[in-house]
């Protein structure tokens, strides 16, 4: 049995506007070639998947079951046409990716337009904030994130597994204030906090020979932005516990210096996070290779 690709797509617009007439408009198609070919569709499956009247118009429950893997189908097609076309044309589409703002502005925006003019037929959108993008709910195809993913239904693809937090402050401020010793030592010191997801990151975790020693912190300069947080620390405002990508270029120039280097710190891996349908999507695997080679060389300077 060879089911017909244009009758998926028509079942599949029939259910989402709800009506056979628009969906045929949608295909410039007649309402009476579309129905046929419902029809040709629901003959191929032994099985009727939509019920129609003078007035309304649903699914069948064997339809609506249907529904998700016809969707499926066509996504699937369409990206194994567009792997085709690898090679024989430029990346073409438009993505929108959501960042941590403090590495998102200061090193992945730079190495994302360097691949978009590398591909000027994609159209890249960025959205860069330490507010997680819900990938289900809004339209938003890509993320960078750090910490171990949560949602299972993403694809997660690891770009820097062993990244981590690092206590560090500037010279200016260790000149005036010193440095920590302990991480008890922290609740002495003025301590600049980031608003991670919704909540403000108060318990910060060291471990010295396996045991864990945990901080409860509270300064007076918060911000629900990672860059903010690195810049006070430059400034010499204060401590921070920040992320060591974010930060890399500040601890070779020596803006920033790491405390208690005894100390293991929490982990921070960065992960890409797609959504299913960009599963076998060539920009999805090209940009995953560009970036890893990006971090690659950034990690090991």
């Amino acid at each position: 049995m060879m089911l017909r690709t244009d009758d998926l797509q028509l079942f599949v617009l029939t259910a989402d506007l709800g009506s056979i007439s628009a969906a045929a408009r949608e295909l410039e198609l007649s309402p009476a070639l579309a129905s046929v070919a419902l029809k040709r569709l629901e003959q191929q499956l032994n099985t009727q998947l939509i019920l129609r009247s003078t007035r309304s118009l649903r699914l069948t429950t064997a339809g609506m079951a249907y529904l998700d893997y016809a969707r499926q189908a066509i996504q699937l097609l369409g990206q194994g046409q567009q792997l085709l076309q690898l090679g024989k044309e430029q990346l073409s589409g438009e993505l929108t990716l959501s960042m941590p703002s403090d590495f998102g502005r200061n090193s992945m925006a730079v190495w994302l337009a360097e691949f978009q003019q590398q591909h000027p037929k994609l159209q890249l959108k960025i959205r860069v904030s330490d507010r997680l993008a819900d990938l289900g709910r809004q339209p938003v195809d890509l993320a960078l994130r750090y910490g171990e993913p949560k949602d299972s239904q993403l694809i997660a693809m690891p770009l820097v597994p062993d990244n981590h937090r690092v206590l560090c402050a500037s010279p200016d401020y260790i000149r005036r204030f010193g440095a920590p010793e302990r991480p008890q030592d922290i609740s002495s010191h003025q301590v600049l906090q980031l608003v991670l997801g919704e909540a403000v990151h108060s318990k910060w975790q060291f471990w010295l020979d396996g045991q864990l020693q945990q901080v409860q912190v509270r300064g007076a300069l918060v911000a629900d932005d990672g860059d903010v947080v690195r810049r006070w620390a430059a400034a010499g405002l204060g401590i921070a516990y920040k992320s060591r990508l974010d930060i890399l270029s500040d601890l070779r120039s020596g803006a920033l210096v790491k405390l208690l280097p005894d100390y293991k710190t929490e982990q921070a891996p960065l992960y890409l996070l797609a959504v299913q349908r960009l599963s076998s999507s060539p920009v999805l695997k090209a940009l995953s290779e560009f970036l890893l080679q990006k971090l690659r060389l950034h990690w090991q300077g």
